[in-house]
């Protein structure tokens, strides 16, 4: 099965080098670097969704 990787309409690298991708396989949720796509992160649905609301409040800002 070949993994359909998702970035966001807001990457600003115009290359698309520069960018988060995301994709669901097998009930995971993967998440790697455009530019190091050999390394992936395994989560859950739950897990992201937590964190997606903590970024969308502002607790990461600090690191952008």
């Amino acid at each position: 099965m070949e993994i359909q990787w998702r970035k966001s309409s807001k990457s600003a690298d115009a290359d698309g080098d520069n960018c988060l991708e995301l994709a669901e396989c097998g009930g995971e949720i993967l998440m790697r670097e455009s530019d190091n796509p050999d390394v992936i992160i395994r989560t859950s649905r739950a897990k992201l969704r937590a964190f997606l609301a903590g970024a969308k409040e502002g607790e990461f800002d600090d690191l952008a």
